[in-house]
C-alpha cells in the first residue's frame, strides 16, 4: 500500500518550537513527531510513502532520510508555492499508484487503517474518509452519513442541536487515483472545499471511528499529545519502552532527585538531589535539573539547563535553553530554542518566547 502525507504547512500555531524546526521532524517524547505517523502507517503495511513538503523541506529530508530504518520507502515532492490539500497531491500524480492513502500530516492517531481500507473495497468507493466524534462539533465541519455510511452532506460549523451528526473528518483518506481527474494542475485547490462536495452521491463514503486521534497544532495540543503517548492513552511503539512501572529512564541518567511516573527520561540527563520531576513530564538529552527544582506536565528539550529551584508546570522548553535559579514557567508558557532566561522571572499564561532572547535576572513577571 501506498500512502501520501501532507506536510507542507508552517507550523504558525506551534511557535516558536517551529521557528527554527520543520513542524514534522519537531520532537514529540523521544523522536520527531511525525515518525509516529509512519511507523502506524507501517503497521498497517504501507511500503511506499510519498511526502509533500513545503517550508523547510530540505530539514525534513535531512532528519527523515530514506526511510529505511522503519522499513519504508520514503520519498519526497516540494510544492513550488501553496497549492492546497488537492493541489499538493496533484503535485505525486506521477508517482501514484491506481489507491493510495492520503495523510494530514498533524495528525496523531491509532485508527485503524486497514478497516477502513477494507470497507472502501467492499463499498466500491471512490474515497472513503476517516470520520471520529468530538463532543462539540460546533466548531469543525460536520460530516453526515447514510445508513450505508455514504457521504449525504457536508454542515460546516453547525449550531448546537442542527445537525444530526457529530463527526468530523480525521485527515486519513482511501483514495482511487481517478479523483485525480478533479484536480486541475498547477493552482490551488482544497480538497475539502472542491473535490469532496463534488463526490457526494457519486463514491464519496465515511468510515467511523472511536480510535485515538488528535491534531497536534498548538503547544497545548502538543503537551496533550506528549502525555497521551506516555500515558498509553494512544497506542504507539514507546509503551514497551515505559514498561510496567510506566517510567523509561535511560541508563546513563544521573537521578538523584525523584522522579513520578508516567515519564520519559533520556540519555545523559542529570536530577539534582532535591529535585523532584513527573507526573507527565519528557527530559530529552543531556537536560540539566537543579536541586530543589520542580518539574511537572512538562516537556524539556534537548541540552537545556535548568537552575536551582525552579518551578517549571504546564510549559515547554525547546532545546538549548538556559533557565536562571528560582525562575517560574508555567500556565502554557513556551520557550523557543536557545532561550536564556535569568533568575528569578515568572513566565506564565501561554507566553512565548522565541529564539534566542535573553533575559536578565528579575526581567519578567508576566
Amino acid at each position: 500500500m501506498q500512502a501520501v502525507i501532507l506536510v507542507g504547512g508552517q507550523g504558525t500555531r506551534l511557535r516558536p518550537l517551529t521557528s527554527t524546526v520543520p513542524k514534522p521532524v519537531v520532537q514529540l517524547v523521544d523522536r520527531p513527531f511525525i515518525s509516529f505517523m509512519l511507523e502506524w502507517l507501517a503497521g498497517h503495511g504501507v511500503e511506499d510513502v510519498i511526502m509533500s513538503c513545503g517550508f523547510l523541506a530540505e530539514g525534513v529530508r535531512r532528519v527523515l532520510g530514506d526511510g529505511s530504518e522503519l522499513g519504508i520507502r520514503l520519498r519526497f515532492v516540494e510544492e513550488p508555492e501553496p497549492r492546497g490539500t488537492a493541489g499538493a497531491l496533484k503535485l505525486a500524480e506521477p508517482m501514484l499508484d491506481e489507491r493510495f492513502l492520503m495523510l494530514n500530516g498533524d495528525v496523531l492517531t491509532d485508527l485503524d487503517i486497514s478497516a477502513q481500507i477494507a470497507q472502501h473495497e467492499r463499498t466500491g468507493a471512490r474515497a472513503t474518509l476517516s470520520l471520529v466524534p468530538v463532543a462539540d462539533p460546533s466548531a469543525y465541519g460536520v460530516v453526515v452519513l447514510d445508513e450505508d455510511r455514504a457521504v449525504r452532506d457536508f454542515v460546516e460549523k453547525p449550531s448546537a442541536g442542527t445537525v444530526d451528526s457529530n463527526l468530523i473528518s480525521a485527515g486519513a483518506y482511501v483514495l482511487e487515483r481517478e479523483i485525480l481527474d478533479l484536480v486541475p494542475a498547477e493552482r490551488n485547490v482544497s480538497i475539502e472545499r472542491e473535490v469532496w462536495p463534488a463526490l457526494v452521491g457519486d463514491g464519496l463514503y465515511g468510515y467511523p471511528s472511536q480510535s485515538y486521534w488528535l491534531d497536534i497544532g498548538t503547544p497545548a495540543r502538543y503537551l496533550q499529545g506528549t502525555f497521551d503517548i506516555i500515558e498509553g492513552n494512544v497506542q504507539t511503539a514507546l509503551r514497551e519502552r515505559l514498561g510496567s512501572d510506566w517510567l523509561a529512564v535511560h541508563e546513563s541518567a544521573q537521578v538523584l532527585g525523584r522522579a513520578i511516573p508516567p515519564a520519559v527520561i533520556e540519555r545523559g540527563v542529570s536530577i539534582a538531589d532535591g529535585a523532584h520531576v513527573g507526573s507527565l513530564v519528557v527530559l530529552a538529552e543531556d537536560v540539566s535539573i537543579g536541586a530543589r527544582s520542580v518539574v511537572e506536565r512538562a516537556v524539556i528539550l534537548q541540552g537545556t539547563q535548568i537552575g536551582e529551584g525552579c518551578e517549571l508546570r504546564d510549559c515547554i522548553v525547546a532545546p538549548g535553553c538556559r533557565v536562571g535559579a528560582g525562575t517560574r514557567i508555567t500556565g502554557g508558557a513556551v520557550l523557543g530554542e536557545g532561550v536564556v532566561v535569568g533568575a528569578d522571572n515568572v513566565i506564565t499564561r501561554g507566553a512565548r518566547i522565541f529564539p534566542g532572547v535573553d533575559l536578565p535576572d528579575h526581567a519578567i513577571e508576566f
